[in-house]
């Protein structure tokens, strides 16, 4: 049976990512990869690309925009680019991307097939199939834009792809994932992300069976002129109330148009409970790595959130904008990206995994406890509230190396703050 996974809708941005955080998302992206793989295998990581949340998360702790359709992009960019280099190691290929990117999904994919033993005749088939279900059998008024293909070397596959609507200015993503799949016509998706726009053609829902069936024998019967000729004859029918639709029941994320972070954005216990975990646990968990000058409580803290990323189930997802107040937001939303604080949490993470790949799993460990001490602390921890954070991430955003795409962040007043608390 086929596994549909979600969907999610997104307001559609335009602009470009400064080369300064692309390269700062390719690795953090990648690390983060590595570190899921280590830790629960490359299945999962392709079950947690194919879910909207998770996927919309992971793009707002790499400091891309947390609500707008240009994580999709930026995502599967990062991941192509820092994942290459590991694919002899974990077995991973990103193919695709937007434009003529996604064009040349086919021919990538036969060329992993060629290298790694896998029919690729057979991966471009399924991502031209996966192209033409969400472009052709699914009318929802978006037009498709970017294909992102990512095959491991077992066969297994997740595939994100975007489309935009431009008239309402929005973009909505669509998640499949080959664990399960059976039919890429009958309710094949494991995700669909966007916004309610009225009435769709989906000739992939499973209760659309009969119809595609009747569809051929009328082809084969009647020919194109024998059904325009009964088309004309057709009267209007009365129409049924709709059954219930499985796909309403599966997670839909739906972005607000709002590019600033809002209380309402964010579960605060959630947040509340990272913050009392950095605090309480870093000291304690990373007294090795808070010797390395500038390792301090403002990147345990974001290192918190990058442990939720690795470790969180699911429902912990639903408030992407959270996960934002890690590393901030190219358009200084919710506030500057802080480029030091960045730079540490990489360099802690790449620590924590070299470490593992040794068999020394201290630093891993130490991450994962501080993701369990983040959930055991959120029904008693209290803290700032969303905007008091922000503000004072603001702030200090000239200490932390606060940069945008308006340029770096000038000193807000003048103080003895340093960057060695970062």
């Amino acid at each position: 049976m086929s596994r549909r996974s979600g969907s999610a809708d997104l307001p559609l941005h335009g602009g470009r990512v400064p080369a300064w955080l692309g390269q700062r998302m390719t690795r953090l992206g990648a690390v983060i990869a590595q570190a899921i793989v280590l830790e629960y295998g490359r299945d999962e990581l392709l079950r947690r690309l194919a879910h909207p949340f998770w996927f919309q998360s992971f793009g707002a702790v790499m400091g891309m925009d947390w609500h707008s359709s240009g994580i999709t992009t930026s995502v599967i960019g990062a991941l192509k680019r820092g994942l290459a280099p590991l694919a002899g190691e974990l077995g991973l290929h990103v193919c695709g991307g937007r434009g003529r990117h996604s064009r040349a999904t086919p021919a990538e994919l036969i060329a992993v097939g060629d290298r790694v033993g896998l029919d690729g005749a057979d991966l471009a088939r399924a991502s031209r199939l996966v192209a033409k279900v969400d472009s052709a059998a699914v009318q929802d008024g978006f037009d498709l834009y970017l294909h992102g293909f990512i095959v491991a070397d077992d066969g297994h596959w997740v595939v994100v792809q975007q489309g935009m609507n431009g008239s309402v200015k929005q973009a909505r993503r669509y998640h499949w994932l080959s664990e399960g799949l059976a039919s890429f016509v009958d309710a094949p998706h494991a995700a669909i992300e966007g916004m309610g726009q009225g009435q769709i053609v989906n000739l992939a829902d499973r209760r659309a069976a009969a119809s595609r069936e009747r569809q051929l024998d009328l082809l084969g019967a009647l020919g194109p002129s024998g059904i325009v000729r009964e088309l004309s004859l057709m009267k209007p029918r009365p129409v049924r109330p709709a059954e219930p639709d499985a796909q309403a029941l599966l997670p839909h994320l739906m972005m607000p148009a709002h590019h600033d972070v809002r209380t309402e954005d964010v579960i605060e216990r959630r947040l509340h409970g990272a913050l009392a975990a950095a605090a309480d646990r870093g000291p304690k968990d990373f007294a090795e790595l808070l010797l390395v000058p500038g390792i301090g409580a403002r990147t345990v803290r974001s290192l918190a959130m990058v442990a939720e990323i690795i470790h969180g189930a699911p429902c912990r997802f639903s408030d992407p904008a959270r996960f934002s107040l890690a590393h901030g937001g190219k358009d200084r939303h919710p506030y500057p990206v802080p480029t030091k604080v960045y730079d540490r949490t990489i360099e802690v993470m790449k620590t924590a995994v070299r470490t593992a790949k040794l068999g020394k799993e201290e630093e891993l460990a130490a991450i994962r406890r501080l993701d369990v001490q983040s959930r055991r602390l959120e029904a008693t921890a209290t803290g700032p509230s969303v905007e008091a954070l922000i503000g004072q991430e603001r702030e200090r955003s000239n200490d932390y190396g606060g940069r945008s795409v308006f340029g770096w962040e000038p000193p807000a007043y003048s103080s003895s703050h340093d960057a060695a608390g970062s």
